[in-house]
């Protein structure tokens, strides 16, 4: 049962995101070897120790600077903060919004961590066909990804419902 006041609700799911998230990139160090892969489903999964210094689907990665880690974490600290600022301003019933940046904000913490730790974030995740990779993923990312489509599938929702209703009111 979800508690009836949001901000446990935040706290009590995000802290069993991050603690998911955490614990799978710690198992993941422990028994698999950076750059290492160990097949799950033939063909298709596999889990590969990775280690991602850039942003999402490993943009910026290659591109050495000095400050690069300190700008995503700063980056990551006021997304977390804008998040934090959006969920307080956000209904007790807008479900669908709520849950939607719980995703969000544990998915930017988790990797939040991992950089502050190791300066890049941890990557396990790696689904292909034959020589086709999508980009290896955690957890965190699973968060930030499904998130950001609970928030848009919400919003698209609410357009469509506001023209259909000024459709069959003939405006």
């Amino acid at each position: 049962m979800i508690p009836e006041n949001k901000y446990l609700t935040l706290f009590l799911i995000s802290n069993a995101l991050i603690i998911l998230d955490q614990f799978t990139k710690f198992m993941v160090t422990l028994n698999i070897p950076q750059n290492y892969s160990v097949g799950v489903i033939l063909n298709f999964f596999q889990l590969t120790h990775i280690r991602n210094s850039g942003v999402a689907f490993g943009l910026f990665a290659d591109y050495k600077a000095e400050y690069k880690v300190i700008f995503f974490i700063v980056f990551s600290t006021v997304a977390i903060i804008a998040i934090l600022v959006i969920y307080h301003q956000t209904s007790k019933d807008k479900k669908v919004v709520l849950a939607g940046l719980i995703l969000l904000f544990s998915g930017a913490v988790g990797n939040l961590i991992d950089r502050v730790l190791y300066h890049e974030v941890i990557d396990f995740l790696d689904f292909y066909y034959k020589n086709y990779h999508w980009p290896a993923f955690n957890i965190a990312d699973s968060c930030i990804t499904i998130g950001v489509l609970m928030i848009m599938v919400d919003q698209f929702s609410k357009e469509e419902k506001s023209a259909s209703q000024e459709t069959a009111s003939g405006n």
